[in-house]
């Protein structure tokens, strides 16, 4: 090639090599400095799409863990306050069978321990609020959406966020059917739909031990086919033995509707637990399939940062030889 003093084709050449070198080291020096070899969309546009995709699912996921811890407290604190309430319940059923057959001294006794009983019972469930929800002493007005005064509707719990296959999302839930939970319905009229504890329920018959609306609350002395008791309203002072015995029948069907009750939120209190479990390792999954397509790979990066700073140094020393060709064109002008 002749030697020319306005174009040095070595040089441009070396030049261009050292550029291209320095910008390869400039990304490898980013992704060093950031952890990542796809940080924007200009570096992968698919990755980087993905990503940002599946990162603001990840986001969305870490609220329904909140609601989903939420949801366990206010499970957990209906489930202790209907656990105390069914103990109390059990124990006035015993006071009921020990008032069998005693004397009006000692019936007079056992209904102040009754009294007693049945005031932790309105007690505990008044205290089952956790962040101004209470699953157990309920108001269930119209005017809070319900479809009738006393019928309470289904709480929810969000569970789970899933993205479906067209893009859309899908919330599920945890539904907890409150109206057969309740022990109090302050708006409720009627026997059928008050709370498990204080709606009247027929001391004799085949539904002997149901809440009822034909239910008329017993007289001392009397029995009838409506007669019916709350074991929240239940007095042993001046009622019979036969009375006491209805009594204990309709106390023993309140306690297996309180256990039924108990059973539902024990159930709603594994199946969240379950789901917090899963969300977390769906959490985590969804966290390393992000990190393999946009991780950098330091063991490499750091590789070729060493290769690409010796190629450089390689290239500033060949621009230096380059260049320095073009001076020996003056020798051949010395005398």
């Amino acid at each position: 090639m002749p030697s020319s003093i306005l174009t040095n084709a070595s040089a441009l050449r070396a030049l261009q090599t050292l550029n291209s070198t320095n910008a390869s080291l400039e990304s490898v020096q980013k992704r060093i400095s950031t952890g990542l070899r796809v940080g924007e969309a200009a570096d992968n546009a698919a990755y980087w799409s993905i990503a940002t995709t599946m990162n603001s699912d990840k986001a969305a996921l870490s609220v329904v863990q909140d609601s989903l811890g939420l949801g366990a407290s206010k499970v957990d604190t209906a489930y202790t306050a209907m656990n105390g309430a069914f103990e109390r319940a059990k124990e006035i059923r015993l006071k009921l069978i020990a008032a069998v057959g005693t004397s009006d001294d000692n019936k007079a006794k056992i209904q102040t321990e009754i009294k007693t009983l049945q005031d932790q019972i309105k007690s505990f469930a008044e205290s089952a609020t956790f962040s101004g929800t209470n699953w157990l002493a309920v108001n269930s007005t119209v005017a809070s959406g319900n479809p009738s005064a006393g019928t309470h509707a289904d709480a929810q719990v969000v569970s789970s966020f899933s993205r479906l296959a067209n893009g859309s999302v899908d919330l599920s839930t945890i539904d907890i059917n409150v109206q057969n939970i309740k022990l109090f319905d302050a708006a409720a009229t009627t026997n059928e739909t008050k709370g498990i504890v204080e709606g009247l329920r027929l001391a004799t018959g085949v539904d002997a031990g149901k809440r009822d609306d034909t239910a008329v609350a017993t007289v001392a002395g009397t029995t009838t086919a409506t007669s019916g008791y709350s074991i929240m309203t239940m007095t042993v002072v001046s009622f019979n033995d036969d009375q006491i015995k209805d009594m204990i029948n309709v106390a023993d069907k309140t306690i297996a509707d309180m256990a039924d009750a108990s059973t539902v939120l024990g159930a709603a209190k594994t199946q969240i637990d379950l789901q917090k479990s899963f969300t977390t390792s769906l959490m985590d999954s969804i966290e390393r399939g992000v990190s393999q397509l946009v991780d950098a790979d330091m063991n490499k990066e750091s590789t070729r940062l060493q290769a690409l700073q010796v190629q450089q140094q390689l290239g500033i020393q060949a621009l230096s030889i380059a260049n320095g060709n073009a001076q020996s064109i003056l020798s051949l002008f010395k005398g």
